[in-house]
């Protein structure tokens, strides 16, 4: 079946139905919006309805948090009243006590001024008196002048130098006293542990210095030693820096230097070329540079071993290198490395003793003297130079004490010190330990006796016991008993104060009085 539309009824019906749908979405626009509006209008009231709750709990909640804290703060303004009430009666209290003492010092204020007021009629009843007592002095002094024939100055000087001497011979008497005293209790004690620290200590016998005089088998051995033109021995000399002297002594060389290292290395290079009999000057100065640093390898292995048998540690290695270097030094004939290790254990010893570090004691010991073996010689006493070396070693506080003060040169601060000082004594003072050349034994001894003969009174004196005793006679109807100690004082401690010694010198002071008869 066949539809003929035509074109105007087509678009009738398009419209319709378009018309239709409008209609449509109108009317569901229209329920849509009513049915949002109403639950819009619901939500809105269950909205106000939990916000009036929600505020009634908070208006609760708020009343309740006031009204807590009006209770808080009604209990703290009242605590704070309370406080305010207590100070507030404190300080009505100090106002009280002030306002009495304040009244007491205003009655104390009035007693003063009356006891000042009666002080001062006394001050100037005695200057009434004291100017009394003045003119009534002047009159004495002057009739004692007349009477005397004697100047109140002259007799006050006389009063002085009077009293000087008294005082003079009481201050020795009282020195010697209190020696007397201190010997008396300290004597034993020290004496027993100076004994045990020297008997401990196995001190050898004192060693030569470098040798100097190199032996030869026969004077045929000069000749090649001095070469041809002496071309041998001067570059000897420029290679050791030291003199070789070769004169008419039958089979010897005399090897002359200060630097004792140097002295050694030409005496073993000289040795070993005789025994190699090769010499000339490029062999010459092959030798002594081995020579030279044999020494040095040997002075390193002696400072190890030296330390090593102390049971020292930590000590720098240039301070190990110096105290090898003391093998070849020597003071007054004794071996510089001996006596320091006599000290070292000496002062080990003594320090034991009395309760005090040995350790410390050994070490600062061994280097005592190491400033007589620096490489460069600074113009220093030996002492202040070592204790320069020591703080530049970083060795402690008190061993750079007692190096820098064992000759006194500085002021000890601790007891390491005085140890080292009496243990230095100690080893250089003991027979046989050093020697002296004649001309300066021989002065020395004059210049005690001299020292003594200056003073007034003494008639002999004489050195004995090697210097280390100085007899004085004196005349007895010149100086008295008294005055004898005070002589022998004086002249101690002018023999310390002027002179320089080993060890220790007694001064005795003899005054005796004889009567002497002949029967015929």
């Amino acid at each position: 079946m066949n539809f003929n539309l035509s074109p105007e009824l087509i678009l009738m019906i398009a419209v319709a139905a378009l018309a239709g749908i409008g209609i449509g979405i109108l009317i569901t626009n229209t329920l849509i919006r009513k049915s949002v509006q109403k639950k819009s209008k619901k939500i809105i009231a269950d909205a106000e309805s939990q916000a009036n709750t929600l505020k009634e709990k908070k208006m609760l909640e708020a009343k309740e948090k006031f009204l807590q804290l009006k209770a808080e703060h009604e209990q703290y303004v009242t605590e704070k009243n309370r406080q305010i009430n207590t100070t507030e009666g404190r300080i009505r209290q100090k106002e009280q006590a002030a306002s009495q003492k304040i009244e007491q010092a205003q009655r104390k204020e009035k007693e003063l001024d009356n006891l000042k007021n009666s002080l001062n009629e006394q001050v100037k009843l005695m200057n009434k008196k004291s100017e009394e007592l003045a003119s009534l002095h002047d009159r004495q002094v002057l009739m004692l002048e007349t009477i005397s024939q004697v100047s109140a100055q002259e007799a006050k000087t006389q009063l002085v130098e009077s009293l000087k001497d008294d005082a003079r011979k009481q201050a020795a008497l009282m020195i010697k006293e209190i020696i007397d005293e201190a010997k008396l209790t300290a004597h034993n004690e020290a004496k027993k542990v100076v004994i045990q620290s020297i008997q401990r200590v196995a001190v050898e016998k004192a060693v030569e210095n470098a040798i100097t005089v190199f032996n030869i088998e026969n004077d045929e051995m000069k000749g090649r030693i001095i070469g041809r033109e002496g071309r041998n021995i001067r570059a000897l000399e420029a290679a050791t820096g030291v003199e070789v002297i070769v004169d008419d002594t039958p089979e010897a060389i005399v090897i002359s230097c200060y630097d004792p290292v140097r002295r050694e290395i030409a005496r073993i290079a000289l040795q070993q070329l005789v025994t190699d009999g090769r010499i000339h000057p490029a062999r010459i100065e092959e030798v002594v540079e081995k020579c030279r640093r044999q020494i040095e390898e040997e002075i390193a292995e002696v400072g190890k071993r030296t330390v090593i048998e102390l049971g020292l540690n930590n000590i720098h290695p240039d301070l190990i290198r110096l105290v090898g270097k003391m093998k070849y030094r020597s003071s007054y004939g004794q071996n510089l490395l001996q006596h320091s290790r006599e000290v070292a254990n000496l002062a080990a010893t003594m320090a034991s003793e009395l309760g005090i570090n040995p350790k410390l004691a050994k070490r600062a010991g061994l280097l005592h003297d190491i400033g007589k073996v620096p490489d460069n010689e600074p113009e220093l006493p030996h002492a202040l130079l070592g204790m320069k070396l020591a703080e530049k070693y970083k060795e402690r506080p008190e061993i750079c004490n007692a190096i820098g003060a064992h000759h006194d040169e500085i002021e000890m601060n601790n007891l390491i010190s005085p140890i080292v000082q009496v243990c230095d004594a100690i080893s250089g003072a003991r027979p046989g330990a050093r020697r002296e050349m004649a001309e300066q034994y021989i002065k020395r001894l004059r210049d005690l006796e001299a020292l003594a003969l200056s003073y007034k009174g003494v008639e002999k004196t004489y050195a004995i016991q090697a210097g280390r005793e100085l007899r004085v006679i004196v005349g007895s109807d010149k100086i008295n008993d008294k005055e004898a100690e005070v002589l022998s004082f004086e002249i101690a401690q002018k023999i310390q104060n002027e002179m320089t010694y080993p060890g220790q010198v007694k001064v005795t002071v003899i005054r005796e009085t004889r009567a002497v008869n002949v029967a015929k």
